[in-house]
């Protein structure tokens, strides 16, 4: 049987959606269908090395049965994406679907205990009144059991198809949603343009304090070489911490440790000794100046995160940025993390934390992104680099906002972007009209301002005008415009007007 296309997959997958589309929410059905990916996933994995076994031992049960014990994960019987869609005509379907689910948690309790927690493919509410429900789970099984989603490694092979296409339908619904749904989700771009400038080497534990759907952790493990790393994160989002672990499961991820709770009133990724874990790479794109972010419990920190001081109250941007910090390896720990301009310039707290992060030697670049990058919000934004084992007293800045592709909803960096900007922060040198190394005594003097044009100058000076050239035009257009009008005359007057 022939490979199928990666965008063929993506295709039957989105096209599936047609099933909930203007009858439940985006935001609901959109759980439905990466859940029932998933479901569809394992069960094509878990055929596959059967067959396999099977053909190896000549079809001794037992043999296969031993070795099927020692998989990745474990599918009860029953519990297959195809024993339920043989039973698709069923007036009780739904609730079939959901103790199929449960059987799954329960088998796989280590890594997947509470992911299915969101759906309920026997909710009224959700699919509707019992007859309308019974045929949408009925096209939805049918949808997924297309030959186009046959999703066995034997078929799609040992590229990353799946985590691809799980991938490419989150970038979809937070695409099509806007900010609500957007909110969950950094563009493929940014995520690589992060893993390039940490470079995460082999061996490094590496931790997301707002995790999202985990996309922006993956990209940074993946560029570790050989899968020697450790993924760390907290995610606030009952839902999308539920997506998150069923990212890592996709893409192979199994040394994951994926919290749920708010990462800056109730962190809970800790050492033995219950204090805050240290990671060599601490990266994050957490919610842009998040109201009501925790400023009244901040003072009383357990874990004295905000000993510099304490953000607005109406602003957590720096509050997400001291944590990072704080939990980022002494003496060699980085922090990338994607923030509006203004943590960049806005004065009071934020300034006087500012200024001590830069005192203390920690800043190493700033970098102003191209505006409309993300979904859902076309402010421009800048990603801030620390470095606890940084060597020297400089700060880099590099203006990247004017070089990106205008696509049809949304800017975008192509690779050829993000290879400027990561070779520029590599040579951390100054470079005309785009990049500025400047000294701490230049920071000082700027008042601890990080706002990029006072480093970068992208003045461009206008090209000089030739007066005389602008005098001959002028007066040829004048006499060509005497001319049109003689002419008109001469018509008007034969025509006796």
């Amino acid at each position: 049987m022939s490979k199928i296309n990666q965008s063929e997959i993506n295709d039957v997958a989105w096209r599936a959606c047609d099933t909930f589309r203007g009858v439940v929410d985006a935001e609901n059905y959109r759980n439905y269908i990466l859940v029932m990916l998933f479901w569809k996933y394992i069960t094509d994995v878990w055929r596959d090395h059967r067959d396999a076994y099977l053909r190896e031992y000549d079809g001794d049960e037992v043999r296969v049965a031993r070795r099927m014990a020692r998989e990745r994960f474990q599918l009860p019987d029953g519990c297959d994406f195809y024993s339920i869609h043989a039973l698709r005509t069923g007036t009780d379907i739904g609730e079939r679907m959901n103790v199929a689910l449960a059987g799954i948690e329960e088998a796989n309790k280590a890594k997947l205990e509470g992911v299915f927690r969101e759906v309920d493919f026997n909710s009224e509410s959700k699919l509707g009144q019992t007859r309308d429900r019974n045929a949408r789970l009925k096209l939805l099984l049918e949808d997924f059991a297309s030959p186009k989603l046959d999703l066995r490694p034997s078929i799609v092979g040992e590229e990353d198809v799946i985590g691809n296409v799980y991938e490419y339908l989150l970038e979809r619904f937070a695409s099509d949603a806007g900010k609500k749904a957007g909110e969950f989700y950094t563009p493929g771009q940014v995520s690589k343009l992060l893993a390039l400038l940490l470079a995460p080497k082999k061996g490094d534990t590496i931790c997301d304090p707002t995790c999202g759907s985990g996309s922006l952790l993956i990209k940074v493990g993946r560029q570790a070489d050989e899968r020697d790393f450790a993924l760390y994160g907290q995610e606030m989002n009952g839902t999308t911490h539920a997506l998150c672990r069923m990212n890592m499961f996709l893409h192979g991820m199994d040394n994951f440790r994926i919290e749920w709770g708010d990462t800056l009133r109730n962190p809970r990724l800790f050492d033995g000794d219950h204090q805050l874990m240290k990671f060599d790479i601490v990266v994050a794109n957490p919610p842009f100046s998040l109201d009501k972010w925790g400023h009244d419990e901040a003072e009383a920190d357990p874990f004295h995160r905000f000993h510099r001081g304490r953000p607005p109250k109406s602003k957590g941007d720096w509050a997400f940025i001291t944590h990072m910090i704080e939990t980022a390896r002494e003496g060699s720990g980085r922090v990338g993390v994607v923030v509006p301009h203004g943590v960049l310039f806005r004065g009071a707290a934020e300034g006087r934390i500012r200024e001590a992060l830069i005192k203390e030697n920690l800043l190493e670049a700033v970098i102003g992104l191209p505006a409309n990058l993300f979904f859902g919000t076309g402010i421009p934004a800048a990603i801030l680099l620390f470095n606890k084992g940084k060597t020297h007293g400089d700060v880099l800045f590099i203006d990247a906002s004017r070089e990106f592709k205008d696509a049809k909803n949304q800017n975008v960096l192509t690779d050829e972007h993000l290879t400027k900007i990561d070779a520029t922060y590599r040579a951390f040198q100054t470079v005309e009209k785009y990049a500025y190394r400047a000294t701490s005594q230049e920071l000082a003097d700027n008042a601890f301002n990080l706002n990029i044009p006072r480093y970068v100058d992208t003045f461009e000076e206008e090209a000089e005008i030739d007066l005389d050239a602008v005098k001959r035009e002028i007066t040829t257009l004048e006499a060509e415009l005497a001319e049109v009008r003689a002419k008109m005359q001469g018509y008007l007057e034969e025509l006796g007007v």
